[in-house]
């Protein structure tokens, strides 16, 4: 790894806090870059790339049926490595500082409906040992908090204040939210615990969440667990921990939650994030405005 691209490496973790993940998706990228200025340009260094390349690149993706969704993913980790080496003064112009993304269809997310969800609770006959708690616990803390996948497996028994009903998660770039827990969740977290405690056998962890083994659980365990749930009550394609945030976040909205107040329990940095989670609520919306417009109702 050459001394900028080790430079960039620190300041994302140690400056910018990224996780191990989002610094490996970025690496990904720029060395892939790399890797066709090597076969294809002679061996250009990264620091003296042009757009001219970056778009010869971008062309190169193209025909190889890379999706231009992907393609914007790739652009947008060049253009943060840029924007480094700009900072620490290595370069005097970002090349991608004109760049357009390129356009991609938006894609509609379709939350659970209210049924389906109650659907998993009522069918799901949840058996009280440790596993079975456990599995109710995650779906229950998805659907009624909205954290995402990884907030989850990071929370800690800490996080808990049972007395404020309130639950601390640490989201992106290690900030902070306090979210208020419904008196089911906060009885559901009491009742894990005691098994929880039984589990470890007098091991010490703070971790809340814990595997069969008494371990942190993976992310692709907890994916599995919600599309084994959800498949028996939804046929929608897509059955994940985001499907259960997004219906968090559709159902709020649905049922009289204001935008800002979702924003804040969401996580999200501005209001543009949350207001996708608006065109779901278009059915409810248009529903409400035929039954209550005067002109509607001659």
């Amino acid at each position: 790894m050459t001394t900028n691209l080790q430079a960039y490496q620190d300041y994302l973790l140690k400056e910018k806090k990224y996780s191990i993940l989002t610094v490996n998706a970025y690496f990904a990228d720029i060395l892939s870059f790399q890797q066709f200025l090597k076969d294809q340009h002679d061996s250009v260094s990264l620091e003296s790339v042009v757009y001219s390349l970056i778009r010869s690149w971008i062309v190169y993706l193209v025909e190889n049926d890379i999706s231009n969704q992907s393609i914007n993913r790739k652009m947008a980790s060049l253009k943060s490595f840029y924007k480094f080496l700009l900072k620490i003064k290595v370069i005097q112009v970002n090349p991608l500082l004109k760049h357009k993304s390129l356009k991609t269809p938006k894609k509609v997310q379709i939350p659970f409906s209210e049924k389906e969800i109650e659907n998993v609770f009522e069918m799901h006959q949840f058996v009280k040992d440790f596993e079975g708690l456990r599995n109710q616990l995650i779906i229950e803390l998805f659907y009624a908090t909205g954290i995402r996948r990884a907030e989850l497996i990071n929370l800690k028994v800490s996080n808990i204040d049972f007395s404020n009903k309130t639950l601390k998660v640490l989201g992106k770039r290690n900030k902070e939210r306090i979210i208020p827990l419904l008196a089911c969740t906060n009885d559901l977290l009491k009742e894990y615990l005691g098994l929880r405690l039984e589990k470890l056998g007098g091991q010490n962890s703070d971790v809340l969440i814990l595997s069969k083994a008494a371990n942190k659980i993976s992310e692709s365990f907890v994916y599995r667990l919600i599309n084994d749930y959800f498949s028996s009550v939804s046929l929608k394609v897509k059955k994940s921990p985001h499907v259960l945030r997004h219906s968090f976040a559709t159902h709020l909205l649905n049922n009289g939650a204001d935008l800002n107040s979702v924003k804040e329990l969401l996580g999200h940095a501005s209001l543009s994030s949350t207001q996708i989670y608006t065109h779901s609520s278009l059915a409810e919306l248009k529903n409400v405005y035929q039954n209550a417009h005067p002109r509607n109702q001659k």
